[in-house]
């Protein structure tokens, strides 16, 4: 049986990324090992878009909130571990649902109110909520404010798994992207997922035969910010580290190029744009500071040449083929 290409290049993907931590263990190289991770991580966050960007054509300019607001639950509940002494605030199995709780309420409040509107003006809404929740990070003195806030540990998972191994941690990043995969193929196929790439195609005429589609972006848009905020708790992890930059409008505009570079709509194309992305931004970084004015460029050659991505790409392979 010979299979497609994008097949082929999916599993390869898989099996290269599973495959991270030996080689750059045998090399000695633990800097790549925590580039990978910090890819992966991205990845999650940008197919967390791309359900609400590529399969429902919701562009929203404030994704990047949810994984703040994911990262704060991480780095609220390690300061005050330490601080004042309650181990429990410290634990990962709180983090998590904590982090899904509050991204969801947050996408679910923000999604009340601009899915009601199209276009430029949901653009601007979730530009202006996430800036919003930008400056809160800000405006919080007695976690770093501006300056954010490190932490001085990492989520505890009670012996279940120590994210302080870095190869551990890998892994687990490694398995959550895997199931964030799957629950995203098994969604998007399913009824629902039918509703939200019907309403991109022409939601009027969903409307006027009594599908509730308001009802059905609502409810993307909340998976898409719980997904995130997960995104967040291990970013937070990742870079001891947490700061309002990174519920900034920019890192939002990054998802995006993430989403667009890969391949909107498709299900490996965002973890094939958070590598290009990753990967270049490495690369040209060590060549010149101005990395920014080569990728620009890049990224338009992307749009007007290759509309599909690096996904399309690949699908134009298996029809060149075929």
């Amino acid at each position: 049986m010979r299979l497609s290409p994008s097949v082929v290049v999916a599993a390869s993907t898989i099996v290269a990324l599973a495959l991270v931590p030996p080689i750059t263990n045998a090399l000695q190289e633990p800097f790549y090992l925590g580039l990978f991770l910090r890819l992966m991580i991205l990845a999650i966050a940008a197919i967390s878009l791309n359900l609400i960007l590529g399969f429902g054509n919701m562009v929203s300019f404030g994704h990047a909130a949810y994984m703040g607001i994911g990262a704060y639950v991480v780095g609220i509940g390690t300061f005050h571990a330490i601080e004042d002494g309650v181990d429990w605030l410290a634990n990962g199995f709180l983090h998590v649902p904590l982090a899904i709780v509050a991204s969801s309420l947050a996408a679910l409040i923000i999604g009340v109110i601009s899915i009601r509107t199209r276009g430029v003006y949901f653009i601007m809404i979730t530009l202006a909520f996430g800036q919003m929740l930008y400056f809160v990070g800000v405006g919080l003195e007695i976690y770093g404010a501006d300056d954010g806030l490190s932490l001085y540990m990492r989520s505890e998972f009670g012996g279940v798994i120590d994210i302080n191994d870095n190869t551990q941690f890998y892994y687990l990043v490694l398995a959550i992207l895997l199931g964030t995969l799957y629950a995203v193929k098994r969604l998007v196929a399913s009824r629902f997922g039918l509703v939200i790439r019907g309403a991109r195609s022409n939601e009027r005429r969903l409307a006027s035969i009594g599908v509730p589609v308001y009802r059905y972006k609502l409810i993307a848009f909340v998976i898409a910010g719980a997904i995130c905020g997960i995104a967040g708790v291990l970013l937070a992890n990742r870079t001891d580290f947490v700061s309002p930059d990174m519920m900034h409008w920019t890192r939002s505009g990054d998802l995006i190029i993430m989403v667009v570079l890969g391949g909107m709509g498709t299900l490996f194309g965002p973890l094939y744009g958070a590598a290009a992305f990753l990967l270049i931004e490495e690369f040209l970084s060590g060549v010149t500071e101005h990395w920014q004015i080569v990728f620009g460029p890049l990224l338009i050659l992307v749009v007007i040449f290759a509309r599909g991505g690096i996904a399309g790409a690949v699908r134009a392979l298996e029809k060149f083929r075929g």
